[in-house]
């Protein structure tokens, strides 16, 4: 049976792909194992940071697709807390986007920036920013 392990970078690709959706998943445990596979730190840096960042995408883009009061419902967020989220994704726009890397609310973070329209270049940059430092830091801690 073929594990994750053995589809190499592509499975660190996908399985932070996964980790950025609202699936629960931990990219973090991938890489770690990957690099301690011997696999080079850079090439997994890159992997897990794109595949993390397209996940985050895909949040977004649920998002823009969405009508907040139905992903509201489905989410089961009262209202008021729409409308505070709403609120700060006004005052801070895109930059938002760096804390998508953050674990629980990140999703959130990145649905709330679609849902509210906030520009996806600015945004996937931000995001794309966010979510290497936080690799990066792991890859270091591991690689030394």
């Amino acid at each position: 049976m073929m594990d994750w392990f053995d589809i190499g970078l592509m499975g660190l690709f996908l399985a932070s792909f996964l980790a950025a959706t609202v699936l629960p998943f931990s990219s973090e445990a991938m890489l770690a194992g990957t690099l301690l596979a011997g696999f080079d730190p850079m090439s997994c840096l890159i992997a897990a940071s794109a595949g993390n960042t397209l996940g985050g995408m895909s949040s977004y883009l649920l998002g823009y697709l969405g009508d907040w009061r139905k992903i509201g419902k489905w989410l089961r967020t009262p209202e008021e807390k729409v409308l505070r989220w709403e609120k700060l994704v006004k005052r801070y726009g895109a930059f938002t986007a760096l804390l998508c890397w953050l674990p629980f609310i990140g999703d959130v973070i990145a649905i709330a920036l679609g849902i509210f329209r906030v520009k996806a270049m600015p945004m996937a940059f931000w995001m794309l920013l966010g979510k290497t430092a936080r690799y990066a830091i792991l890859v270091y801690m591991i690689t030394g």
